[in-house]
């Protein structure tokens, strides 16, 4: 074994690790393997031979990578871009593999996702650095071109910012796809009084639905405004009768899911995936709903094994 596989070995062990970071920085799955792919360029050119924690050192150079990439995408916005949801991580309600695992665990839903891309690239990074993953501010500092006080503060807005739109889910799978199974029930049903009863006051439905909102007609809008293909709706009257009025015009079937972690849904129409839906449920109602429809983003998730 010549040093470069030796060195490819030990940055494989690291792969699932720095992905991880990656995805909660760029809340985007490809963006995310071009940031682990960067990092695996780096230590080539530079080796590993004065690097004493290895692990420590691919996880801050990550992060510098996320953190230029989510500089340009800001640098970029002459004008405030479309919004559109994180890329969720879908797997069986059985289970989810040990790659799928790592990248959201601690609870990463949509919904802490969501919250995450409001916050600055600078507070995000130390966020995410630091609370998720135990970087030290010393090491976090350099990386924003501040002190190490000035990298606590960054962590500590986005922390109160996490606290206060963020919600905890509940820990109870069981629970949860009963829940989202009486809010399917009752939404084929048309029961309105029914899909209030399990949606939170102030729940929230978000829908990315792409370029798919101007061309694909009323089956495929699910509540997008005409003018784009993002939208959001809140209130638990407004957000059952949009549910109500999707069910009547789209002949979709919902299979269960987990979407990040969470009971979710992937439906389909003719067998071909048309939606992933992600719920959060908090004490037993659902306080946000986040369906990623864009055709293009769908295509690139793996949900064969979901929707056959």
């Amino acid at each position: 074994m010549n040093d470069n596989d030796f060195l490819a070995g030990r940055f494989e062990e690291h792969r699932g690790h720095l992905k991880a970071v990656a995805y909660r920085m760029l809340g985007s799955l490809s963006e995310a393997d071009d940031a682990v792919q960067e990092a695996w360029l780096r230590l080539s050119r530079a080796g590993a031979g004065d690097v004493e924690n290895l692990a420590g050192w691919l996880t801050t150079v990550v992060g510098r990578v996320c953190l230029d990439m989510l500089r340009t995408r800001t640098s970029r916005r002459e004008e405030p871009l479309e919004t559109r949801l994180p890329d969720p991580v879908v797997s069986p309600p059985d289970g989810l593999d040990p790659e799928q695992a790592a990248l959201v665990a601690d609870s990463v839903g949509l919904a802490l996702l969501v919250v995450l891309e409001s916050l600055t690239p600078a507070e995000r990074l130390a966020f995410v650095l630091h609370d998720m993953f135990a970087v030290p501010f010393e090491e976090i500092a350099p990386l924003v071109g501040r002190s190490p006080a000035a990298a606590r503060q960054l962590a500590s807005r986005a922390r109160r910012r996490v606290r206060g739109s963020a919600p905890v889910p509940d820990p109870d799978m069981a629970r949860q796809r009963e829940v989202v199974e009486a809010f399917v029930a009752a939404a084929h049903r048309g029961d309105l009084t029914a899909l209030v009863a399990v949606l939170d006051p102030d729940v929230v439905l978000r829908v990315d639905a792409g370029a798919l909102a101007e061309a694909a007609g009323p089956r495929a809008k699910v509540g997008v405004a005409a003018g784009g293909g993002y939208a959001e709706l809140r209130g638990a009257q407004q957000v059952a009768g949009q549910a109500v009025t999707f069910r009547r015009h789209s002949p979709s079937s919902a299979h269960p899911a987990l979407v990040n972690g969470q009971a979710g849904l992937v439906n389909t129409i003719d067998g071909r995936p048309s939606a992933v839906m992600s719920f959060t449920i908090e004490n037993g109602r659902i306080v946000e709903i986040d369906i990623l429809a864009d055709p293009d983003r769908l295509a690139a998730l793996d949900l064969t094994v979901i929707s056959r």
